[in-house]
């Protein structure tokens, strides 16, 4: 497995991490993850397209791009990606084309050949699509329980529009997977969030989806308020502070919850993801030290202990971003303190993390987590 990565920054072009033996005309997949209006433009497909002929070109837009251990703004960061004795093949549809999210995930993982199929990558748009929708259909044609991890596209703090595409000009709407084939590949996966629970457990009485209306039978948005304090002001971008711990009856998995926004007539919250009826919540709030520590958790998780990982690749949310501020960087250096200097690095910062909570587990929709797969080929 080889790589070559380039970085798109100030309005130029930076070769930034090159194998020597790396050939372009056998590079197999480009990863593009970068600012909205960067990638759109069209003179970035088309230079990377005569580029690398053969390859596919996957775009996703970012609230933040990853390149070794530093977080950037405003700037393309580029993967290439050549295997040696393994393949992929990818699967492109736009939210449009099938009649929910739940469809659109069924019907990505079912034009993926399930023959030496190792792992799922998956790019999804960011604002139409309704993530846990989008797992569990990949979950129901999961026969052979490979992993499924990625992202959902990001558009700085805006939370407006976001951009993917596969082999085109980035649009909105657009849902990519990546099936990733065979035995010489190991793929591994982390997941960690490390925020602090705090207050009562609490049951969600009535919820749509992912609308929350009321918990223990009173307002959500009246409860939540009272929580807040002089927060109350900054709603709906202080409920980045305080996301939801959210636990499904006949589970044991515990998934955290963002708020997206409030509707103050309905008294109502929309959150990332879906919060079923009958399940118990806690609100949780930002522990710096554990938020960091729990990106070198999630590394350890997904490293190769017995070789150096080739390639691992990031997706954390742009609430950690908002939170961690200036210490940003700090969650990407002591991952690569894990892996070390032999591993490739890139990734996004997203609107929702997708990965399984543990090996051999369903992948999950996540908010508020870093999540990291590693590629190595043997």
């Amino acid at each position: 497995m080889r790589t070559r990565q380039h970085h798109f920054i100030n309005n130029k072009w930076i070769d930034f991490n090159a194998d020597s033996e790396f050939e372009e005309a056998k590079c197999q997949l480009v990863l593009v993850f970068g600012a909205a209006q960067l990638i759109t433009v069209p003179a970035v497909y088309e230079y990377l397209q005569i580029k690398y002929p053969a390859a596919d070109i996957v775009f996703s837009s970012t609230s933040g791009e990853i390149l070794d251990n530093e977080v950037y703004d405003d700037s393309i960061v580029v993967t290439a990606i050549e295997f040696e004795k393994s393949g992929i093949s990818c699967a492109t549809t736009h939210v449009s084309n099938q009649t929910s999210s739940f469809e659109t995930g069924a019907y990505l993982m079912s034009q993926l050949d399930k023959n030496g199929l190792k792992c799922v990558f998956i790019i999804s748009d960011g604002t139409f699509i309704n993530g846990s929708d989008l797992v569990a259909g990949f979950n129901s044609h999961n026969l052979n329980n490979v992993p499924v991890t990625g992202g959902l596209a990001g558009d700085a703090a805006r939370f407006n529009s976001t951009f993917t595409s596969l082999n085109s000009i980035p649009v909105q709407g657009n849902v990519i997977a990546i099936g990733f084939y065979g035995d010489n590949l190991v793929i591994r996966h982390g997941s960690n969030g490390g925020w602090d629970e705090f207050g009562p457990q609490r049951t969600i009485t009535k919820s749509d989806k992912n609308v929350l209306f009321e918990i223990d039978n009173k307002s959500a948005l009246d409860l939540y308020k009272e929580y807040l304090g002089e927060y109350v002001k900054e709603l709906p971008g202080s409920a980045l502070l305080f996301p939801l711990s959210l636990s499904i009856p006949g589970s044991d998995k515990k998934l955290v919850r963002t708020i997206l926004s409030v509707n103050e007539q309905e008294k109502s919250m929309t959150f990332a993801g879906n919060l079923p009826e009958g399940s118990h919540v806690r609100l949780m709030k930002a522990n710096f030290d554990k938020l960091i520590n729990a990106s070198s958790t999630a590394a350890t998780d997904a490293s190769d202990r017995a070789a150096a990982t080739n390639l691992a690749i990031m997706v954390s949310c742009v609430g950690r971003k908002l939170v961690l501020n200036e210490r940003t960087d700090e969650e990407l250096m002591v991952a690569k303190q894990v892996f070390g200097d032999k591993t490739v690095i890139a990734g996004f910062y997203s609107y929702g993390e997708l990965s399984p909570l543990n090996k051999g587990s369903n992948c999950e929709l996540h908010n508020q987590t870093m999540t990291i797969t590693t590629f190595t080929e043997n």
